[in-house]
């Protein structure tokens, strides 16, 4: 079945309302689990929250990668394994560029090498996280929720803030959160 096929399906008022019912009440792992399989992820253990749209190539999601509840990739966007991508993050690869010749920003740079995305593996990106193109996260990263990463980000790294900056890391032999010793001065935790 192709998408004109999918354009030309009428859905009863029942099947209509079963479907709403479904997409905003699954949130669990089986659902999860049978979204990334229909959307062609089987076999890596791809787990989709309901609302999710992924517009990226499946073989750019690596293996054990959670896509949180209304989160967007669309782009050239790699997701390395053992990622978490939290509640309504943003993942757009490419942009707009101004066209004079129209006062308008209708050029697109989608496609272009330098506006890719890479988030590595072991990160965990809070809800509400934008990543903008041409950054990489580094492996193991928190970002925080809320915020806007414009630039890449170093391993094991604690990111927060618009713009975000980094504001601690991750000990990768213990785990342990290490916050900036301005962080900690002013007593604020995670």
């Amino acid at each position: 079945m192709n998408w004109d096929d999918l354009q030309q399906m009428k859905l009863s008022e029942e099947e209509f309302a079963r479907m709403t019912r479904y997409a905003n009440c699954s949130d669990n792992a089986e659902d999860n689990a049978r979204r990334g399989e229909l959307l062609g992820f089987g076999g890596r253990e791809v787990l989709v929250a309901p609302g999710a749209i992924i517009r990226i190539p499946r073989e750019q999601v690596g293996r054990h990668v959670f896509i949180g509840l209304y989160s967007y990739l669309n782009g050239n966007v790699t997701v390395e394994d053992n990622v978490l991508i939290g509640p309504r993050c943003s993942l757009a690869a490419g942009n707009h560029k101004f066209d004079p010749a129209t006062g308008s920003f209708s050029g697109r740079t989608e496609g272009d090498c330098d506006e890719s995305i890479v988030i590595g593996a072991g990160s965990w990106l809070a809800s509400n996280v934008t990543v903008t193109g041409g950054v990489k996260i580094g492996r193991a990263n928190l970002v925080c929720a809320g915020a806007v990463v414009t630039r890449s980000t170093a391993d094991y790294a604690i990111m927060a803030g618009v713009p975000a900056r980094q504001v601690g890391r991750i000990d990768p032999v213990t785990g342990e959160y290490l916050w900036d010793s301005a962080r900690q001065k002013d007593g604020d935790e995670a």
